[in-house]
């Protein structure tokens, strides 16, 4: 898959967010009937929402697609009412970020098959969303080549949670920005590989964030997740007409699950990262969240229509609406309090979130879930 010459005219973005995640390291806020991303969990917008208006200044309603399970459609529809209805893709079962990402370029190249697709996650946080446009329109200048592109976070500190990026040549440079040819993808490294990782200035996070031509990527499909591509391009036979919803249903239940890093990106040849200063979290769990809130004088996140009383506490996230929490001499606390929940950790045991949730799994209480 070799970049081809660009044309001249300036292809059209399209933006395609993934919102079908269940969100379960923000548990007991963040449920199966509700999970993070439409929830208001940094402000009074829903993480949804906040991320199709990062991108509004760049790409119009009409050109923002969002994929989203069955049981999530109609608070995506109640949510973003700008958006027009088709425009609001939903999957039948979770199947990984590559069917979803396959099914939105199918559907993308029935309406422009060499535009620029964006491919985004509803749930994460960018704190400079103005760079971060800056860097997309960089990304999709260099993706109009052909090349598949994406956004590596320069790490600020060794996290062992997340996918590293390492970086190869120099491409070029757009705007300032340099690019980089990629020269690999390492997993979630241990704490001593990942301080390496920082310390030489060559590795970025693995954002999860991608830019391609919708064509590009879907040859990209065809080559390395060939049945795949055939499942999608069974969908693509009768989308638009009325026999779509039974095709999908049908032709969904046989795809398995991959996820787009593991069955392209680990495998492709040609892919460019471009380094993004942007402050980016993707909120993996309540620990983070409070990394990126604002904190009062005591070092405290307090979330909500939260009352709380502190005597001699720090360092400490409290959610609790509508409720008075004291805290007397402790520090690094999560306290997250709903209305049938009462969750209690240390901020630094805030990733084994996921080992209740086994827990409630295996006691059959998926009242809590």
């Amino acid at each position: 898959m070799s970049p081809t010459v660009g044309r001249t005219m300036p292809r059209p973005l399209f933006a395609v967010i993934l919102a079908g995640g269940v969100g379960t390291r923000l548990w007991p806020r963040s449920r199966r009937r509700c999970p993070k991303q439409l929830l208001d969990i940094v402000n009074r917008r829903t993480m949804l929402q906040n991320t199709v208006d990062r991108v509004l200044p760049l790409i119009p309603a009409e050109r923002i697609f969002v994929v989203t399970g069955a049981e999530y459609a109609a608070q995506a529809h109640e949510q973003l009412p700008n958006l027009p209805e088709g425009n609001i893709l939903v999957e039948p079962s979770g199947r990984g970020t590559a069917p979803c990402i396959g099914l939105a370029a199918m559907a993308l190249a029935k309406i422009e098959p060499e535009g620029i697709m964006i491919s985004l996650h509803a749930d994460h946080v960018i704190a400079n969303p103005d760079r971060f446009r800056e860097l997309l329109q960089i990304a999709a200048q260099t993706a109009s080549s052909g090349r598949l592109v994406t956004l590596g976070i320069e790490p600020t500190y060794p996290e062992t949670g997340y996918g590293y990026i390492e970086r190869g040549r120099y491409i070029h440079r757009v705007s300032g920005v340099p690019v980089y040819k990629v020269a690999g993808f390492i997993e979630k490294p241990p704490a001593a590989q990942a301080a390496e990782y920082v310390l030489g200035g060559r590795h970025f996070w693995n954002s999860g964030l991608f830019v391609w031509r919708v064509d590009i990527i879907l040859q990209a499909i065809q080559q390395w997740l060939p049945e795949l591509y055939e499942q999608i391009m069974l969908i693509g036979q009768a989308w638009g007409t009325p026999e779509q919803d039974q095709v999908l249903a049908k032709v969904w239940d046989g795809i398995h699950n991959v996820s787009i890093d593991v069955g392209i990106m680990e495998k492709a040849a040609d892919i460019a990262v471009v380094p993004a200063d942007i402050g980016w979290s993707d909120v993996g769990s309540w620990a983070s969240l409070a990394d990126i809130m604002e904190a009062n004088g005591e070092g405290n996140v307090v979330l909500g229509d939260t009352e709380h009383l502190s005597i001699e506490t720090r360092g400490s996230l409290v959610y609790a609406p509508g409720r008075v929490v004291a805290t007397i001499a402790v520090e690094d606390l999560v306290v997250v309090d709903t209305d049938d929940v009462l969750l209690i950790c240390p901020k630094s045991r805030a990733q084994d979130v996921r080992k209740v949730i086994d827990k409630l799994q295996a006691l059959g209480r998926h009242d809590l879930l």
